[in-house]
């Protein structure tokens, strides 16, 4: 399989990416060079694309984070809609009618089993065809099904159109941290990575604590119509600024351009064949994803830590409404006021980890002789591990005892400060690593999704036998577990680890 980054000079070539037979000459049609032109042509466009200013690294600092921005706004909205209705779901039982609790739970989380599978498609469909266009249909079709969900008839109507706004909804996920590849070299890429992150982490927080007070003064229908609202704001300020970051793409664009096609499909028969063969290519991008998951074990550990986590996350959103109302006397629009902590864990952990981080990652690489390497990322991964068992711990045996209603919520903050600092430096690790950046996250997405769908449907249960403290015991047991050893191990023998890979750079 032929591999290409977004970084690279140039196109490389493999047995199986050489084209068709197909006839040559010096030129085709009227507009066609002679041959030693476009020869020359294309090689000034390789050797040149370095310094060259349409490359996506050579951008204006302006015109850079002004990408970052629609896509960390596009990455906001979606996971806003995940959870908007969290605080709704016992309106939501009564208008439809409603009376299984693990059917109630699912509308809430069958966003997010859509949001786990989109991904395998979307990445590698934005390194075959570019990001732009990915990310503003998804966003466009994503405004369609919440229209859907705030006028679904029945019960089965609204879990498929939450089903499907998971699935449009999940592009900026897929790609995002493509274009932060994109548009940074490893050294710069942590702050901007740290906003992009922060999208899909915060919009899940916002969602409840204005969910509860529209369904309170409004009703329930105008969660959706409002998340639909806020995607067509984002969709007027995405469509003018955000701009193709994807390397390859925007090359083979300017090659086709400036030459013969027939030279360019000499010159990149890589990228042609994937506007050629659209089937073997597009087989080959989305098994990817899947190989990239399962075939590393550095991106299935890092993966399943970060999808434990995500999946407590979505657990909380789940049993918070039940907690705060039943135990300490909220109401529908206050209980979302039980949310904020998780966002202040986050904004928090953005300010002071994406900084620290930077400040250890640049010490590292001083001392390396100037030379980064993933790794470096990884003391930051081990801190912030040890805030989330920690939170999680805090949060279970204060409610379990009833204490006053802040100490979980002291809990939920910080649970919520070691998410961001565990989830920032994996993702860094991860685009780091692996040429197919928008695959490995991809995969990542996909495990962590899962779980965020999975873990709702059985927290009711597992608090039920275990009570809420031996519940969140069980979970910050298994986060210690899975969040230490690996990233030691990680530290001290991932570039063994990847040196041994084939799916690593």
């Amino acid at each position: 399989m032929a591999s290409t980054s977004s970084s690279a000079t140039h196109v490389p070539l493999t047995d199986d990416a050489i084209p068709p037979d197909r006839p040559t000459s010096p030129g085709r049609g009227p507009s066609a060079l002679p041959q030693d032109k476009s020869e020359e042509i294309l090689e000034n466009l390789e050797d040149n694309w370095q310094d060259d200013p349409e490359n996506p690294r050579n951008w204006s600092v302006g015109k850079k984070w002004t990408t970052t921005a629609v896509v960390a706004l596009y990455t906001f909205v979606s996971p806003l809609g995940s959870s908007i209705m969290a605080p709704g779901l016992p309106q939501i039982a009564i208008k439809y009618g409603i009376t299984n609790e693990t059917i109630i739970a699912m509308t809430l989380s069958i966003f997010l089993l859509s949001f786990a599978i989109a991904p395998l498609f979307l990445a590698p469909l934005s390194e075959m065809y570019g990001r732009k266009w990915v990310l503003h249909i998804g966003n466009v079709c994503t405004i369609a099904f919440n229209l859907g969900c705030a006028f679904a008839p029945t019960t089965g109507a609204l879990l498929g159109f939450r089903f499907l706004v998971g699935l449009s909804g999940s592009a900026p996920i897929a790609c995002g941290g493509g274009v932060i590849t994109d548009l940074f070299s490893e050294r710069d890429r942590g702050a901007a990575m740290a906003i992009y992150s922060l999208g899909p982490l915060i919009g899940p927080v916002v969602g409840p604590i204005a969910g509860g007070f529209i369904i309170e003064s409004i009703g329930v229908r105008w969660m959706f119509l409002i998340v639909a609202a806020l995607g067509g704001v984002s969709s007027v300020i995405g469509l003018p600024f955000l701009r193709e970051t994807y390397s390859p793409v925007i090359r083979l664009k300017k090659a086709k351009k400036a030459v013969d096609p027939e030279k360019v499909a000499e010159r990149h028969p890589v990228l042609l064949r994937e506007h050629q063969s659209k089937l073997h290519t597009l087989w080959i991008n989305l098994s990817r994803p899947a190989i990239l998951l399962f075939g590393s074990l550095i991106c299935f550990m890092l993966s399943l830590y970060m999808a434990f986590i995500y999946g407590i996350y979505y657990l909380m959103f789940t049993t918070f409404d039940t907690l705060f109302s039943q135990t300490y006397g909220f109401s529908t629009g206050t209980g979302g006021l039980a949310y904020i902590p998780l966002g202040l864990g986050f904004i928090f952990s953005t300010a002071f980890s994406a900084k620290a981080g930077d400040k250890v990652y640049h010490y590292l690489v001083k001392k390396n002789g100037g030379k980064g390497e993933p790794e470096m990322r990884v003391p930051s991964l081990i801190a912030g591990s040890f805030f989330v068992p920690i939170g999680v711990f805090w949060y279970g045996w204060s409610a379990q005892a009833q204490l006053h209603w802040i100490m979980p919520m002291i809990g939920v903050a910080i649970f919520g400060f070691g998410m961001m600092a565990s989830f920032l430096p994996i993702q860094l690790y991860l685009v780091d690593t692996f040429s197919y950046a928008a695959s490995a996250v991809a995969a990542a997405s996909v495990f962590r999704s899962m779980f965020g769908f999975g873990f709702p449907l059985f927290g009711h249960a597992m608090f039920q036998a275990l009570g809420t403290g031996g519940g969140n015991s069980l979970l910050a047991g298994l986060a210690i577990v899975l969040g230490i050893p690996f990233p030691i191990y990680l530290y001290y023998r991932g570039a063994a680890m990847r040196a041994r890979s084939k799916l690593a750079r």
